[in-house]
């Protein structure tokens, strides 16, 4: 059977062993009703109290909430929705956010908001000049990704944040965590946003649970009303197999942190060398300082990417072309990174994990050169 290379890990990953086992055993054994009375369902509750503590630890959040959501997209939805924004103030996200950031904003702007969008360098980060000049006592509002899912830039929140409340007094800061949580050290404390989404299936836990942090003293209305679980912020029964399944998923991350971050930063220093070696015309978008461990994004010359991206998926090799919610479009990010034109349309995100390994990367780049040469075979003249 072909080996399969797996290196789209920022789309989502593959769940550790021990916690799809604990998610079974938890859907089996202990599928009481946390909000029901009798002692197996009062022992289900202190276990998502548990849950809820250690993510709020990892996240160094000793004060606040943490609401679990469906995801990443439930928990920006709900950011941008159910925060007190007075009507026709502004609303300032990044052009280089998240479909489940973007969208939302448009929805917003529709309703009569005036969204405005904060540009980005050609790495894929917020220019932060550009962005304070969109700053006023009238913005209520702000969303700022942590990390850029497209090439992996680490915006400096806690600047954005400092700026946004020396100028824009009023406004709420949400930041879409999703691609840095257990990817850099993340301390919400030091960063002072009012919010912050995160999802587990990008750190090797379950799909459909994520969470969304409140700071301690903001305003935030339920998106989904009932029961009045989450402490009436999220109707509806706690997924509590999942929500353990996070935890423990948050557990073995923080147990092996420093250890995996070096992993990552090795595969991607290797990855970078052999493809510069190895290929002429080799642009590469994510920035070499400032950028996460696991997110190389380069742009070929005179290919598409989504050509190439199939072509060496017959050799076992899974790599993205930017963001996988929006696969069926094409990448906005083309008309963003100051690409030419011979670039323009080739780009590749490689995103590996810990269990990406060294000893792959010379097939992974001779599989590319090896299609890069056939297609010069039939390139237009």
């Amino acid at each position: 059977m072909k080996k399969l290379i797996y290196l789209d890990n920022a789309a989502t990953t593959p769940c550790y062993e021990e916690v799809a086992e604990l998610v079974k055993r938890e859907s089996v054994d202990g599928y009481f009703n946390p909000s029901a009375l009798y002692k197996p369902s009062v022992d289900s509750a202190v276990k998502l109290k548990k849950a809820r503590d250690t993510i709020k630890s990892a996240l160094h959040a000793t004060s606040g909430e943490l609401y679990f959501t469906s995801g990443g997209s439930e928990a920006n939805n709900t950011a941008l929705f159910c925060t007190r924004k007075p009507k026709n103030s502004r609303i300032i996200v990044g052009l280089g956010e998240h479909d489940a950031v973007l969208n939302p904003a448009n929805e917003l702007k529709n309703q009569g908001y005036d969204v405005v969008f904060a540009p980005i360098n050609t790495d894929g980060s917020v220019n932060v000049d550009e962005f304070k000049k969109l700053l006023n006592e009238n913005v209520s509002f702000v969303s700022i990704m942590h990390v850029s899912n497209e090439t992996g830039a680490v915006n400096d929140i806690a600047r954005l944040v400092k700026l946004t409340r020396k100028l824009a007094p009023n406004a709420v800061f949400h930041s879409d965590g999703v691609q840095a949580f257990e990817k850099i050290s993340v301390n919400l404390r030091a960063l002072d946003v009012d919010l912050y989404s995160i999802s587990a299936h990008k750190i090797h836990g379950p799909k459909g649970i994520g969470a969304l942090y409140v700071k301690k003293g903001v305003s935030i209305k339920p998106l989904i009303f009932g029961g009045g679980q989450e402490k009436g912020f999220r109707s509806g029964t706690e997924n509590l197999p999942s929500i353990l399944g996070f935890e423990r998923t948050v557990e073995l991350n923080e147990g092996s942190f420093e250890q995996n971050y070096s992993k990552k930063c090795d595969f991607k220093e290797y990855l970078t060398a052999k493809l510069r070696g190895s290929i002429d015309d080799l642009v590469i978008i994510s920035p070499a300082e400032n950028c996460v461990p696991n997110i190389l994004t380069v742009a070929f010359k005179d290919v598409r990417g989504e050509v190439l991206l199939h072509s060496i998926e017959e050799d076992g090799i899974l790599v993205g072309i930017g963001s996988a919610c929006s696969s069926h479009r094409e990448s906005r990010f083309k008309s963003l990174l100051g690409l030419d034109d011979s670039h323009r349309d080739g780009i590749i995100r490689f995103s590996s994990s810990e269990f990406s390994s060294k000893d792959d990367v010379d097939f992974v780049v001779n599989s590319i050169k090896k299609r890069l040469d056939t297609f010069k075979n039939y390139k237009r003249v």
